[in-house]
């Protein structure tokens, strides 16, 4: 037995052991992304490149959740590991598969390049809503459960490699990603782009980190001492792979121009901690070390990572000593992960407005609905991107279905187009706004799904918007879409409108004219059962928002500034149109008797004052003034709590003195001598919530 087969030795001696045995060329070609075999050492070809941002992507049928966004919407870290531990079971359950039919191609590995812990900072990108949010609090605890559920908790083996991605400072725009320098303070780069990969490291132990495309303060992150080794692994004490993003080293020497030649731009890339390549860039690596610009060690120490990695996966080892090996096919897109799938879907929605009570519906009282809007009926306005493909779709149309079958009449149209003029090419313009607005005029009620999907927001490259390159020029829905609210309005029918987007959408117009506004996000293969039960009060909506909805363009700094000042819920200066960390409820929850002990220990009462039972999302924010700038609030603690109707409850929430300390300019984390204030309720303490809500978060004044 070779020492690297020896399975009573750690996995670095292991690794190191098998690296010793590789040729200078071999070692270069397992840095790349498709690494190929080394049959006389028994390395069988692996393709590190894999997606699991809301399921098992782009490799067949697989359960597909709500996208990103949506799942940040429920604010709940435990559901975010029991949805990444049935993503790595479908993972594992393909991948065991494959390999037994030697199929090893891309997207049917291990390494998923999943969780993306960029800060949603501008509405406009197009990648939002990959992401958690805007907030870093939410983002770290939600990517700390997602990969604690991709990676697993055995001690020895990993069910799957998580990804961190994109290292650091990355959110657009998308069509400079490949030259823009992204300058960020240190403070702002401590309180806000950096505390979700330190917590992905640091509590989630995270196997990968992958860089981004763009420079952070003149380094291009995927070659950045100070990112990947000054931070990553000196500070955070990082001790997995880094991959770069796909063909981002090719951007040192053609677009970022701090180096001259492919070689130049490997070496700088694996000299300051890169060890994996998506892309082809370090197969000049023998060139770099040719040249002098790189050692033969360094080579090694990349590689020893990689192969690490593939052993803690369990890959070099006996499956029958690995329960994860093991895994059958069955377990994939099985009726308990659909069933999961639902839940996440009806905990993410987020009720906006709800006049009078209007809903829920009841089907009893109504013959007839109309369904209208190109996202009604649309598979694409459930997914998001970055998907997979699910064996059964439920769209909004046939979760209305599902629920009302014969007993109430149902008029579709599709309304308008997604954002053309027109439906049918040879038609005139706006086609198919007769046929709703006859729809709604024939309906006790409409609904309306209005929205975007993945060709009008998303990566450059993939999506269709190619002016924009995949990035929104503005808050408005598409002029198709439009056209269609404004003739539906006219009609005097009570309307609820359901937005379909991963992003804020400006709703000034359906504010004035809706009776409810529902915002679903992309919200998986289960989304129209999901919404459908909520409408019609099956499911109590617990929905929060995890951004922002402003209420116009001129409200937003602009795009490429990466400045934190005026951008967010913890730094804007205008009112939002809808606050971060706002949702409604069927039910009325109220709040009383808050107290903080010396110990830092809170507690509150919370009561459903309502007639139905739900589930209340706590938020705590603290407040700290310092004689430097500082966020007006943040979000420190969140806690679920289900109350039946008339129900309360005494709830204790630990804080700690850290939470209580901001950062300064210098980025240095200091516990300021200004006024601290803890304030508790369902929502942020800003007046807009407090006005949607009818009342505010209780408050307490805590010192040091």
């Amino acid at each position: 037995m070779e020492k690297y087969q020896d399975q009573t030795l750690s996995f670095e001696e292991r690794a190191k052991d098998l690296v010793s045995k590789m040729t200078l060329e071999e070692k270069c070609a397992q840095t790349v992304y498709n690494a190929p075999a080394i049959p006389r050492l028994g390395i069988p070809a692996y393709n590190w490149w894999n997606e699991a941002l809301h399921g098992v992507a782009r490799a067949g049928v697989a359960t597909v959740f709500p996208q990103a966004i949506g799942l940040a919407a429920t604010f709940n870290e435990i559901l975010l590991e029991e949805i990444g531990d049935c993503i790595s079971t479908e993972g594992r359950a393909k991948y065991n598969a494959y390999a037994k039919e030697g199929d090893r191609d891309i997207y049917k590995g291990l390494t998923f390049w999943s969780p993306n812990v960029n800060i949603f900072r501008d509405p406009r990108w197009g990648r939002g809503h990959e992401t958690f949010g805007e907030d870093p609090y939410l983002t770290a605890r939600l990517g700390v459960g997602f990969v604690h559920g991709l990676q697993g908790r055995d001690e020895k083996y990993l069910k799957s490699a998580a990804c961190a991605k994109h290292f650091a400072v990355h959110s657009g725009p998308e069509g400079k990603r490949h030259e823009f320098d992204a300058i960020a303070s240190p403070q702002d780069m401590r309180e806000t782009y950096l505390p979700a990969f330190e917590a992905c490291v640091k509590e989630a132990k995270v196997e990968t980190v992958m860089g981004a495309y763009n420079r952070t303060n003149g380094e291009p992150c995927c070659g950045s001492k100070t990112l990947l080794t000054d931070i990553l692994r000196k500070e955070w004490g990082f001790g997995g792979h880094v991959v770069s993003d796909c063909w981002a080293l090719v951007d040192f020497h053609e677009n970022h121009k701090v180096t001259h030649t492919a070689p130049e731009s490997a070496a700088m890339a694996m000299q300051n901690g890169c060890d994996l390549n998506c892309g082809i860039t370090f197969l000049n690596l023998q060139i770099a070390v040719n040249e002098g610009l790189i050692t033969e060690e360094a080579i090694d120490r990349a590689v020893t990572r990689l192969m690490m990695t593939r052993m803690k996966l369990g890959l070099f080892d006996d499956p029958k000593d690995q329960a994860y090996a093991n895994i059958p096919f069955e377990a994939n897109d099985t009726e308990e992960h659909r069933a999961l799938s639902y839940r996440a879907a009806a905990e993410s929605v987020v009720l906006l407005q709800n006049k009078e009570g209007f809903l829920p519906l009841s089907k009893e009282k109504i013959k007839s609905i109309a369904v209208v809007g190109p996202n009604a009926d649309s598979r694409s306005a459930l997914i998001g991107n970055y998907h997979g493909t699910s064996s059964h779709y439920v769209s909004i149309l046939d979760g209305i279905r599902n629920w009302v079958g014969d007993d109430v009449r149902i008029f579709y149209s599709e309304g308008a187009h997604l954002f053309r003029d027109r439906v049918e090419g040879l038609a005139v313009e706006d086609d198919r706004i007769s046929e709703a607005v006859i729809c709604a005029k024939h309906a006790d009620v409409t609904v309306v799904c209005v929205g975007l999907d993945e060709t009008l927001e998303g990566e450059q490259g993939d999506a269709s918007n190619f002016d924009a390159s995949g990035d929104k020029l503005g808050l408005e829905l598409p002029a198709s879409q439009r056209k269609l609210l404004s003739a539906l309005y006219e009609t005097g029918k009570p309307i609820i409108c359901i937005l379909l987007a991963g992003s804020a959408i400006n709703l000034s117009r359906e504010i004035e004219n809706c009776a409810a506004i529902l915002d679903a996000f992309y919200p998986g293969a289960e989304g129209g059962n999901a919404v459908a039960d909520i409408l019609f009060g099956k499911v109590n909506p617990q929905g929060k928002l995890p951004i922002t909805f402003y209420r116009s363009d001129a409200d937003l700094p602009d795009f490429e500034d990466y400045s934190m000042d005026g951008r967010t819920y913890r730094y804007m200066n205008v009112p939002a149109q809808f606050p971060f960390g706002f949702g409604l409820s069927y039910t009325k929850y109220t709040y009383k008797d808050l107290s903080v002990s010396d110990d830092l220990n809170l507690l509150v009462t919370v009561k459903n004052e309502g007639g139905m039972d739900g589930i209340e999302t706590v938020e705590v924010y603290i407040k700290t003034e310092a004689p430097f700038r500082a966020p007006r609030y943040q979000l420190k603690k969140i806690a679920k709590v289900h109350l039946a109707a008339g129900e309360e409850k005494i709830l204790s929430i630990s804080l700690a003195k850290e939470d209580f300390m901001i950062y300064d300019e210098a980025g240095q984390k200091v516990l300021s001598e200004g006024k601290k204030t803890v304030f508790v309720g369902g929502s942020q303490p800003d007046s807009v919530s407090e006005a949607l809500l009818g009342s505010a978060p209780l408050s307490a004044e805590v010192k040091l």
